[in-house]
């Protein structure tokens, strides 16, 4: 007898259609179970889990001949996300559970040995995938109900072990879908818990002006200075004036980390812009994403958030090397022999640095040890096309101990967000009509000629600075992005000679 079960693979972030096709001959002398269609170890390793899990779930799993098919065959199988289709294909080849039930149904899970339905990753693509491709209802393990339900329009129904699914097919002990106020999710309060506000930090009044112009239109930026200015410190205060996440910008996020298994089972849905600080050891997959089973890199988790980068200068320069398309193109793209994946990888990108190897160089209250040739060589290991893609550069000089001890406590972080989030929705207006298009920071040439009108004052400036600072064609854009920037948080219309001279403040000086 043949049954045929749904299930999906993923690839990448997306996912693909995997019909289990099992094929029952109880007239067969000797025993066997061949699995084919690619699967890989874990996938080989299902015939066990599942012919334990039937029986000490008190079904049957007859010592015949069994031919499993993973539909199609040019597709690799990897993980244990196979089990429970390859044992509901099992029974109902065996003609322990009615074939109907499995009409327009997905199966997702890994089994225990005593029956049990347990965690699978990439539960949400999966589930996406199912309702695109028209299916009605997808079981899941009870875990991973919350993160399923996270896709509207379609049945999730949460299961425990193989023996309850067994009777819900029958109608015995029907189980409720799982449901989720998605909205309610999407608005539930952020909570602020560990993260640094702005009104903390003491002095730096012109560093914290500059990350509230890289927060309000997503541009990347490099702060300079020696140890202890604070850099780090107003890096992670960014994280607090951010926007929140839209439904669909959370939709993306959590999309990525189900596929790395570093949701929270309690709180699926990603709320909070995600905040990556790789140490500068990492690798280059680590950073970009790859693999023998290409998985996103740190780029790939930072997407919607902030990257940051200390110590930017200590990360190997072939590593910093190829987050070149990624900041330009805002996707990367893991070329392998068998095919070509693309993870998206829209952050915004937060260097520190000190200004030479000692850290003191041009500190006025402490000398610098290192020579020029030292401090040259430290400069060079971040490239000029790398120091182009950047929108601000920012001094962070010490700070003085007055300042240290005043009392008046600075700005607030959440004044600052209220400034962010009013600029943010001025550009969601203006690209309305551009999906895609969430921030000034992603605009391109053409783009930037339909939204950036300049004040023939500010045209003049802007010329003038071309010529005397020698800017690249990229980093004249850049200017102008950022400038529009500046007067979104004016909340001026058209961009005037203090828009730009104050994002030509941000170039660095040797440009």
């Amino acid at each position: 007898m043949l049954a045929i079960v749904n299930t999906c693979a993923v690839i990448g972030l997306d996912g693909h259609i995997v019909e289990v096709q099992t094929d029952f001959n109880p007239r067969a002398h000797l025993p066997s179970f061949n699995l084919v269609g690619l699967p890989g170890v874990a996938v080989r390793e299902s015939k066990e889990r599942a012919r334990s899990a039937i029986r000490n779930s008190g079904l049957r799993f007859p010592n015949k001949a069994y031919v499993v098919n993973l539909s199609p065959a040019d597709i690799n199988k990897h993980g244990p996300s196979y089990d429970l289709a390859i044992a509901i294909g099992v029974l109902a080849a065996t003609d322990q559970i009615p074939l109907h039930a499995l009409d327009n149904a997905m199966f997702i899970g890994e089994l225990s040995l005593d029956g049990s339905i347990r965690h699978v990753k990439g539960v949400l693509p999966m589930v996406y995938t199912a309702r695109l491709e028209g299916f009605e209802t997808v079981y899941v393990p009870e875990d991973d109900a919350g993160e399923a339900a996270l896709i509207q329009d379609i049945d999730i129904i949460p299961v425990r072990s193989v023996g309850q699914l067994v009777e819900h097919l029958y109608q015995l002990n029907p189980i409720a879908p799982y449901q989720a106020d998605l909205e309610a999710e999407v608005e539930a309060r952020q909570s602020e818990e560990g993260q640094i506000d702005f009104a903390d930090i003491r002095g730096q009044e012109h560093v914290k002006r500059a990350l509230e112009v890289a927060a309000a239109g997503n541009h990347n930026i490099l702060m300079s200075g020696p140890p202890g200015a604070g850099k780090s410190l107003g890096a992670r205060a960014l994280a607090g004036i951010l926007p929140p996440l839209t439904l669909m910008e959370a939709l993306e996020v959590t999309r990525i980390y189900s596929i790395v298994d570093l949701l929270s089972r309690d709180e699926p849905l990603v709320r909070q812009r995600p905040f990556r600080a790789p140490h500068h050891t990492i690798s280059q997959v680590g950073l970009v994403g790859g693999g023998s089973i290409p998985k996103p890199g740190e780029i790939s988790l930072a997407h919607r958030g902030v990257l940051f980068l200390d110590e930017i200068n200590e990360h190997p320069s072939r590593v910093l090397e190829v987050m070149r398309q990624p900041i330009e193109d805002k996707i990367v793209t893991i070329s392998r022999a068998k095919g070509s994946l693309t993870f998206p990888a829209n952050f915004l990108l937060v260097g520190a640095r000190n200004p030479c190897p000692c850290g003191f160089h041009g500190d006025p209250q402490r000398a610098c040890s290192c020579s020029p040739n030292q401090i040259q060589r430290y400069h060079s290991r971040i490239s000029g096309p790398i120091l182009d893609r950047i929108d601000i550069h920012i001094d962070v000089p010490r700070v003085d101990f007055d300042k240290l001890m005043a009392d008046r406590k600075a700005e607030s972080s959440s004044d600052i967000r209220e400034r962010v989030k009013g600029a943010r929705r001025r550009q969601t207006e203006r690209f309305k009509d551009h999906p895609g298009l969430f921030a000034n920071a992603d605009m391109s040439v053409s783009q930037i000629d339909e939204f950036c009108p300049l004040s023939r004052e500010a045209r003049q400036i802007l010329s003038l600075s071309v010529r005397k600072l020698q800017l690249s064609a990229r980093s004249y854009h850049r200017v102008i992005k950022l400038s529009r920037t500046i007067a979104d948080l004016d909340a001026a219309s058209d961009i005037e000679v203090q828009h730009i001279a104050e994002a030509l403040q941000y170039r660095p000086p040797a440009q």
